[in-house]
């Protein structure tokens, strides 16, 4: 890599996800800095470990802090955080933030790019899709499970922003797609998550093979998507967008992406079995409020929300 386009770059949310595409971008040459709370100490002792199907990764002294001051002010924030943690953006963020620094934020959900937004620079925000399978072993170990990408959309859909982006990771191992609507892209992500996320932690924590292999739980899940979709295209024709997501194609490569995943449990089904508050706000709340507003009825979607608020009462440790 050529050393004049190395970027300094933090992340901001050092868990699996944050992890994972830090060390990519380490690999590649990036100068980056991991934020780590929890794996602090094993991590500073003992390196970081990524197993993946695109080649194992191990960094022996990887640069990582527990605050952000010690980071400094860098090009790029890649936001590994929960959903869950974003009140804590304006104070995590804002050490490292210069003029001219990108924000790629990696959280699920919608509404979350512009919170981002009203703190910092609007035009510097990027949404990124994860779709893939990463999920923490254990201190200072990440398993990277199958080949997924990165889409990526910028907040006001600037397509020389999204080129910047994308030249970010050129370098590296990791896929990158752009869309020129990252509210599409939101959704097109959520079509995923509501489902099987939802579906998962309501059977009791269940791994999504046996989601894909029940008949009434497929059923389920492909009427979840249908919602999700009606409400995604709602969203985006009140929200003045030309773009629209297409009803057969987005099942079949959803369920498709399914069946080859396998045995795998979301983030969110992990968080439940775990017994940590889930990202119900984003990911279940808001899409239910935005349908709400648009007068759109969303009887398996209703349902789910109020079965997986239930459950996370006892986890919540903040508004």
């Amino acid at each position: 890599m050529n050393k004049t386009i190395a970027q300094k770059i933090a992340i901001i949310g050092s868990g699996a996800v944050g992890s994972y595409y830090g060390s990519r971008l380490a690999e590649a040459g990036h100068k980056v800095f991991f934020l780590m709370r929890s794996d602090y100490q094993h991590v500073k002792k003992y390196g970081l470990k990524i197993s993946s199907p695109d080649g194992n990764i191990f960094i022996q002294k990887p640069n990582i802090v527990n605050k952000p001051d010690e980071i400094g002010k860098v090009d790029w924030i890649i936001c590994g955080l929960k959903a869950t943690a974003s009140y804590k953006i304006p104070e995590l963020f804002a050490p490292c933030i210069k003029k001219n620094t990108r924000i790629l934020n990696l959280m699920n959900g919608l509404g979350i790019d512009e919170k981002i937004a009203k703190y910092f620079d609007k035009q510097s925000v990027f949404g990124g899709m994860a779709f893939t399978c990463i999920n923490r072993e254990n201190s200072g170990v990440v398993n990277h499970l199958y080949k997924g990408f990165i889409t990526i959309g910028h907040i006001t859909n600037d397509s020389n922003e999204l080129k910047i982006a994308n030249s970010l990771w050129a370098p590296t191992k990791v896929q990158v797609e752009t869309n020129s609507s990252l509210l599409k892209a939101r959704w097109e992500k959520l079509c995923w998550n509501i489902p099987f996320n939802g579906i998962g932690v309501c059977s009791g924590g269940i791994s999504t093979d046996i989601i894909i292999n029940d008949p009434q739980l497929y059923l389920s899940a492909q009427n979840l998507m249908k919602e999700v979709i009606n409400i995604a295209n709602a969203d985006l024709t009140f929200n003045n967008s030309k773009q629209q997501i297409n009803e057969s194609k987005m099942i079949k490569s959803m369920f498709d992406h399914t069946v080859n995943i396998g045995e795998y449990r979301s983030s969110t089904v992990i968080d439940f079995l775990e017994q940590r508050t889930m990202e119900v706000d984003a990911i279940f709340n808001e899409p239910l409020r935005r349908a709400k507003k648009l007068n759109i009825k969303t009887p398996y979607l209703s349902l789910i929300t109020s079965l997986i608020k239930n459950l996370n009462k006892k986890r919540l440790t903040y508004k």
